[in-house]
């Protein structure tokens, strides 16, 4: 027989693969790439660094939804900040069950890597000090990641049993309007790059 056209296994494959594999069931084995590729398990460890090189290559695939364009637009470092929080936040909200994989792992991903060096270069040309700037972009990862969370919950988050006299949070339940999550989320962010504002002013 010839040989197939296309590789039966590569790293594109078995990225897709572990991402629906954790879009499913929050979670992936190798053996379960492995079958549903059709190849053996230890051919997977041909192309990857063990499961931590899977979780990279799932990172990969995530952040690659993210336009990061912002960064290096030109905007002031707010609207810029902004933007790519936003951007950010709706690549990860695609995937949520990927979320606690990502955030348990170093990230080592070079396109992902990429987009933090540029945030760091926009903070640092907007003159925060460079003790602040990780700090800064670790707190917006996790109003960003928070938030992708909380899109995946149930659009009502509280029931107040019956029987239970609960009246003013029952009022302000019934006050909200709009998207819950989002809402919060342009709250969070707001009240953030305000802090961070002030911060750089200090």
């Amino acid at each position: 027989m010839g040989r197939p056209s296309k590789p039966l296994l590569d790293r594109e494959r078995i990225g897709a693969t572990a991402l629906a594999l954790v879009d499913e069931q929050g979670d992936f084995s190798v053996p379960q790439i492995a079958r549903r590729l059709g190849v053996q398990t230890g051919s997977v460890y041909h192309h990857v660094d063990g499961r931590d090189g899977i979780v990279e290559l799932l990172r990969d695939r995530v952040a690659g939804g993210i336009d990061a364009t912002s960064l290096r637009s030109g905007l002031p470092w707010d609207e810029a900040l902004t933007q790519w929080a936003r951007a950010y936040r709706a690549a990860f909200a695609a995937h949520p069950r990927a979320i606690p994989l990502l955030t348990t792992n170093p990230v080592r991903a070079p396109r992902v890597l990429a987009q933090y060096e540029l945030a760091v270069g926009l903070l640092l040309d907007a003159g925060f000090a460079l003790g602040d700037v990780m700090t800064v972009i670790i707190g917006l990862d996790n109003v960003v990641l928070g938030s992708a969370l909380d899109m995946a919950a149930p659009e009502e988050m509280w029931e107040v049993p019956e029987g239970a006299v609960m009246p003013l949070l029952e009022r302000a339940l019934s006050a909200m309007s709009g998207s819950r999550s989002d809402a919060a989320f342009e709250l969070a962010l707001g009240a953030f790059v305000g802090g961070v504002r002030e911060l750089l002013g200090a």
